[in-house]
């Protein structure tokens, strides 16, 4: 049985400020340590479920912050960016099931570091309904036949996740205490819950229901700026509904998250622009 596993590292236990998720940050490292800790315990609760392979994506800002010489080496580890599936690489669909690891609230939600795919982004809404980074991926995920089985985080993901996919197990590590701030169990205990949730969910994958992904699908994101969505109307099929918003009607989710990919590197770019003038003041 093959597993995937998406790890983010927003909403992993101990975690909670901007230092901690950005390279760089003082709390950095010790971020990566404990974003591996539960990588690896999502590892090793999926073989003790009944995985006879699992493949990791690091879904987290650069895509590069697992410890590789301290992940279990039974895993094999997808890491990089750009990723033209962005957090959801590397999911095939012979993959028995899906587990997300460390993952947070949308942007504009009162979650721990809430956001969605990036920082820069206002919001992402598909057809209409504001949506987490879990729920694009999910869309994916059905896309291929895949379900999602595990899901952990913040209680504010948690409870999307309940709402959202059917019969997955939910783990959480975190109460959100406002934007930058938590109430936390202990790492260590975070490790026994994440590797209890995911031998569960792949333990009772089989039973898990097969979500049909609707299309088309009409993705809308709310850039940083007018230059922004300026620069992202000129991509074929994508229409500037704002000042401030695109819009774009697509056939796949596979679709969805490539232009979720193509527009982070707009935002980023376009931000890192202003940010250079801003400075030069």
């Amino acid at each position: 049985m093959k597993v995937y596993i998406s790890v983010d590292m927003e909403g992993v236990a101990g975690i909670a400020t901007l230092d901690q998720i950005v390279r760089g940050g003082s709390g950095y490292p010790r971020a990566q340590e404990l974003m591996t800790q539960e990588a690896n315990a999502a590892i090793a609760g999926a073989f003790e479920g009944g995985a006879t392979s699992v493949v990791v994506n690091d879904s987290h800002g650069t895509m590069d912050n697992l410890l590789h010489d301290r992940l279990d080496p039974r895993a094999r580890l997808v890491f990089g960016a750009p990723k033209a599936q962005c957090m959801a690489e590397g999911l095939t669909d012979d993959c028995a099931v899906a587990l997300f690891v460390g993952y947070h609230a949308p942007a504009g939600a009162p979650g721990v570091l809430a956001h969605t795919f990036s920082a820069y982004f206002g919001e992402v809404r598909v057809d209409g309904a504001q949506v987490s980074e879990a729920e694009v991926n999910g869309l994916y995920a059905a896309s291929l036949g895949v379900p999602v089985g595990l899901v952990t985080g913040d209680d504010v993901i948690g409870a999307i996740a309940s709402d959202v996919f059917a019969g997955a197990t939910v783990v959480t590590v975190k109460k959100a205490h406002g934007f930058s701030a938590t109430d936390t169990v202990a790492p260590s205990v975070a490790l026994g819950l994440v590797r209890e949730g995911a031998a569960h969910a792949v333990a009772g994958a089989a039973s898990l229901p097969r979500p049909a992904a609707g299309t088309p699908l009409r993705l809308e994101v709310d850039m940083p700026s007018p230059v922004a969505a300026e620069l992202s109307a000129c991509i074929p099929g994508c229409t500037r509904t704002a000042d401030r918003t695109v819009a774009a009607v697509l056939e796949s989710a596979e679709d969805v998250l490539g232009l979720i990919t193509v527009l982070y590197e707009l935002a980023l770019s376009s931000e890192r622009a202003r940010q250079a003038i801003t400075n030069r003041r």
